[in-house]
């Protein structure tokens, strides 16, 4: 890759990969520590703390994520649901497996999504109660009616699009870097004493040495590696050289120095109140370490760094949901490109909105970043697992490596992820049921989905008629043809789609050319152009066109068509042939299916579901719907 590419997708991958891990040190460390001085603080035990928090960087981001699991990447491409679908490419037929990972870990993103933006930002703003004679003039009601102010700012210009200001990303967190690493180095400086921590000896000392208190500690350190997920769900954008130099020559130096910084200045700070015998009191570490007359300057520039985490947040909850779209696992969404040079950067009404809905309700109902940062950890370490179970799969069946060897590989890495996991289950009391009710609930609504349209899939079958054998009937006995080009879409293309017997048998009627055409999603993030249409006559009456998709593209059938029809593989003109689609209607019956109240919700999913024709790309006016009654 050339310099000047690499330096440009580094800048980049900072802005957008790193935000979410990159503001960590705004509430990490003080939230950890804040649990280890529940009974009193001594200076070993901040040694033991900032140990923990150390070797856990280094462990998950740089040994797992970085070095590992990008690795295990889909034709470049990242995160839990494109793994999923690598999973699923090599187990086959027993997809099944790969395929509720993925919903798992999709379900658990939607909880990471909600509390990022809302936490981040609330901790930023908080940094405001620091400055000096401002303590009792920003109250808590204050903090957060700035904190949805901004957030409500940041969802409405979310359909404008982030073409002109994500240039900025890059440029802002470089500063962001740099700013806090300065602040670590300038403290260290002060106390040298805190590169003891560097030694894994005080982290396993520390949790040997306090029982339960050393998991709940553990659970308040994974908020250091929050956002690590990121690392591979963005790699298709930028790829891994950018993201592994990025890490490996700012992001991790700046944060290791960061929280030494905020160590040492912590040390100071507990030496000092111990030689006055004054009693150790947990603060915004963070931010008071940075001088009076500079830590306005810090603030605003920790809001920036928080909005910029947040619309990297945002961007990749868009991103996922249209992978679950493509995947099946979720009903259609209407999709809007916000950029004209780039299809990534899109923006779904639905989700933008429920999202902020979501974070305005964890706003409101945790009032402070210390109350909300309980429930973080497990919607992450959630996710973590998953991913981890769905690498194991890709190194066993996809690498093909002997059992023995995934495991050996694998093990070290689910353990790790197993142990923060329990530690985070602890703190289900004090929110950590959060994340799991919203991931509750979105698996529940992807498996209604999914279970649904299983439902009327089987029915669609039990009634359809092979192809072949209707266009062989059709042969021997023609009915009444009219002029014009009929495209008949369906999900079977080996089968006559509904909407074709539904105007033969009421119309009494065939076009004088008739398409079967059939969208698939691959299980690839994009597919070739060139594999894009499969053609295939049947006879002088009909024609099978499979148009295949990747599950990070959106279909836009007229316009694949008329790129085989100018290529020679088809004799039509897709604008001015008449489209026929198949819609049920679906009846909710006890005694069939799914019961009542989950009819009901299905069956709502379906009403509310992006109309075919918008999903497909395809003119309004040139659409018929025919169907009939399924009960589900």
């Amino acid at each position: 890759m050339p310099r000047k590419i690499l330096l440009g997708l580094t800048i980049g991958a900072i802005g957008v990969v790193f935000g979410d891990i990159g503001t960590s040190p705004l509430y990490a460390f003080r939230e950890a520590l804040g649990q280890a001085a529940a009974d009193g603080l001594q200076a070993d035990e901040i040694l033991g703390v900032l140990s923990l928090a150390l070797w856990t960087l280094f462990l998950v981001v740089s040994v797992k994520y970085v070095t590992f699991l990008m690795r295990a990447n889909n034709r470049g491409e990242g995160g839990v649901l494109a793994l999923a679908a690598l999973a699923r490419r090599a187990l086959g037929w027993r997809s099944r497996t790969a395929l509720v990972l993925g919903a798992a870990g999709a379900a658990l993103f939607y909880g990471d999504a909600m509390i990022t933006p809302a936490l981040t930002t609330l901790g930023a703003v908080e940094g405001l109660r620091t400055l000096p004679g401002e303590a009792q003039a920003f109250t808590e009601t204050q903090i957060m009616l700035i904190t949805i102010v901004l957030m409500v700012g940041l969802f409405a210009i979310q359909r404008r699009g982030t073409a002109r200001v994500s240039v900025l990303f890059g440029p802002v967190c470089i500063l962001w870097f740099v700013v806090i690493g300065g602040l670590g180095l300038w403290h260290i400086m002060d106390e040298p004493g805190i590169l003891w921590s560097l030694n894994p000896y005080y982290a396993v000392e520390f949790l040997l040495s306090h029982g339960m208190l050393g998991l709940f500690v553990l659970g308040a350190v994974f908020l250091t590696v929050t956002g690590a997920e990121a690392l591979t769900a963005d790699m298709g954008h930028f790829g891994l050289p950018p993201i592994r130099l990025a890490w490996f020559g700012l992001v991790w130096p700046a944060l290791v120095l960061n929280y030494l910084g905020q160590g040492a200045y912590t040390l100071h700070k507990l030496e000092a109140g111990t030689a006055a015998g004054q009693k150790f009191a947990n603060a915004d570490w963070f931010f008071l370490m940075a001088p009076d007359a500079a830590r306005p300057w810090l603030i605003v520039l920790a809001t920036l760094a928080s909005i910029i985490a947040s619309q990297a947040v945002i961007t990749g909850a868009y991103s996922l949901t249209q992978q679950a779209v493509q995947l099946g696992l979720l009903p259609r969404l209407r999709v809007r490109n916000t950029s004209a040079d780039y299809a990534g950067q899109i923006y779904l009404p639905s989700v933008n909105w429920l999202l902020l809905i979501g974070i305005l309700v964890l706003i409101v109902q945790f009032r402070t970043s210390s109350a909300m940062a309980a429930a973080y950890g497990i919607a992450v370490t959630g996710t973590m697992v998953v991913t981890t179970c769905l690498a194991y799969i890709v190194v066993r069946h996809r690498w093909r490596w002997p059992r023995p060897w995934a495991i050996a590989l694998i093990l070290p890495f689910l353990t790790l992820d197993l142990i923060f996991f329990g530690a985070n289950i602890l703190r289900v009391i004090e929110g950590g049921w959060v994340p799991l009710l919203i991931a509750a609930c979105i698996g529940f609504l992807i498996f209604t989905w999914v279970r649904g349209k299983s439902i009327v899939r089987t029915f669609e079958q039990r009634q359809s008629v092979p192809l072949a054998d209707l266009a062989a009937a059709l042969t021997r006995r023609p009915p009444e043809r009219v002029e014009g080009t009929a495209i008949f879409l369906t999900g079977t293309p080996k089968a006559a789609p509904g909407a074709l017997l539904h105007n033969l048998k009421h119309n009494k009627v065939l076009h004088a050319q008739n398409l079967i055409a059939s969208v698939k999603t691959s299980d690839m993030p994009q597919v070739d152009p060139a594999e894009r249409c499969e053609i295939q006559r049947l006879d002088d009456n009909f024609s099978v066109v499979v148009l295949r998709y990747g599950f990070m593209e959106s279909p836009d059938v007229p316009h694949d068509l008329a790129a085989a029809a100018k290529a020679g593989l088809l004799d039509l003109d897709p604008m001015k042939a008449s489209y026929f689609i198949g819609r049920n209607t679906l009846k909710a019956d006890a005694d069939v299916g799914m019961p009542l109240w989950q009819d009901r919700i299905f069956m709502f999913l379906q009403r509310n579901a992006s109309d075919p024709t918008d999903f497909l790309r395809i003119p309004p006016g040139k659409v018929l719907e025919l169907g009939e009654q399924v009960t589900v």
